[in-house]
This record gives C-alpha cells, sequence and structure tokens, in this order.
C-alpha cells in the first residue's frame, strides 16, 4: 500500500469525510482491520482564505507548496490536495516536489465520462465557477462542456460555502437555493451536476436534484484509495 499525503483543512468540514472515504474504500477492497497508509498535514485556512478573496494566489500556492514538502519530507508517496478550489495552485504544488499529485479534476472527468455523460452543470466558489483553472481542464483536456449558474446565482453559492458549510452550518434555506440553482442548470442542457467544492455534499444529496450528481470528495478519496492500492 502506497502512503498518501492530504493536504487539508481547507476547511477542515470537509477533509473529514475525506478520511473517512478513504478509510471505507481500503476496509472494503481489503476486509478486516485494514486502513489507509496516509499522512495528513491540516493547514490553517483563515490566512490562505484571506489570501484567496484578496486575490493573492501566490502566497496560498507558496502554503500549500511548503506543505507539499513537508509531506513529502515524511514519506508520502503521492498528494491530494483535499479542496476544489485550490487546485487553481496545483502546478505549484506539483513543481514543488518529486512525488505526483492526483488531480481532482482528472477523476471527476473519467467519472463523468464513465457514465457518458458530456455537459455537466458546475457548482463551487465563485473562483472555481468563474475562474478557467476548473472549466477549461474539464472542456479542454477531457471534451466536457461546463455550464455554470448567472452571476447573481454564483455568489448565492460562493456565500453559503464560506459563511456557512465552512464552518459547519448546514441550513435548509440554502438547501433550497442550492435546488433551484441546479433546476436552473439543468433547464439550460445539464446532464448532471459536479459539487465542485469539496463542501458541497455537507448540503446536498442525490435526492436534492432531478440529474446525477458527481460529489468530488468522494470520488476524489475513493480515486486516492485506489491509488494507495495499485502496483507501484
Amino acid at each position: 500500500m502506497r502512503v498518501i499525503g492530504l493536504i487539508g483543512g481547507l476547511s477542515w468540514e470537509s477533509t473529514v469525510p475525506y478520511y473517512c472515504h478513504i478509510n471505507q474504500a481500503v476496509r472494503a477492497r481489503l476486509g478486516g482491520l485494514h486502513s489507509a497508509t496516509l499522512i495528513l498535514y491540516s493547514v490553517d485556512f483563515q490566512p490562505i482564505e484571506r489570501q484567496m478573496q484578496a486575490g493573492d494566489w501566490p502566497a496560498a500556492a507558496q502554503a500549500l507548496a511548503a506543505a507539499a514538502r513537508a509531506l513529502e519530507a515524511a514519506g508520502a508517496e503521492g498528494l491530494v490536495l483535499c479542496t476544489n478550489t485550490l487546485h487553481k495552485v496545483a502546478p505549484a504544488v506539483e513543481a514543488a516536489v518529486q512525488i505526483p499529485l492526483l488531480h481532482i479534476v482528472d477523476v471527476t472527468a473519467a467519472e463523468i465520462l464513465r457514465a457518458g455523460l458530456r455537459t455537466i452543470g458546475l457548482l463551487g466558489t465563485r473562483f472555481t465557477m468563474e475562474q478557467p483553472f476548473y472549466r477549461e481542464r474539464l472542456e479542454l483536456q477531457h471534451g466536457i462542456s461546463v455550464l455554470t449558474p448567472a452571476p447573481n446565482d454564483q455568489e448565492i453559492a460562493h456565500r453559503i460555502i464560506f459563511d456557512e458549510l465552512c464552518v459547519g452550518r448546514v441550513l435548509d434555506a440554502s438547501r433550497q437555493q442550492y435546488r433551484r440553482i441546479m433546476a436552473a442548470l439543468v433547464a439550460q442542457g445539464a446532464q448532471a451536476i459536479v459539487l465542485g467544492c469539496t463542501e458541497l455534499a455537507l448540503l446536498i444529496a442525490a435526492q436534492d436534484a432531478t440529474v446525477p450528481l458527481f460529489d468530488t470528495t468522494a470520488i476524489h478519496a475513493r480515486a486516492a484509495a485506489e491509488w494507495s492500492l495499485s502496483a507501484a
């Protein structure tokens, strides 16, 4: 079993499901009392969140690159960045180490394509929805068309993530907002919805949408477990 290095705390609310999903996948494969071999580096999210909001992505990249180097030095053989939005700085993280990074967009795209789908609605932080780093990777590298909410709905989705989900608040009124936003994406032609924020599965489940949901947290974590169990 290869050692997984997790960069978590982004926020820690969604790092907990990562740990659970990875260990559940390993136990399902190996049985008994088996669990994952992993190392967790959990960052302080407050300064990184401020850097994101200020557009200081180089500073955020520097912090995560340092975490990646620490995990590599501790014995991690591959990295998992437990966040969607901060994959914006994934190239800097990859450049900081000699071990591979399992990219959340790539493993999610593989699941979408296995399902035979080509057009998705993307939900996440405003950064993920409006900036090209996520959408263009889906479109250009994987041939998946991406629909995003109207600007006002992007702001609503973004606020709910940072003001509520990242601090453990799960409100039914916010679930209703997301249901409405998802319905609008389906009306535009979305065949499925990608929960492109690792906290969104805390709020939204399959019964909240009329099309399939792709939970990036669960997908990424399962892929990490499969990588760990695969031959080196």
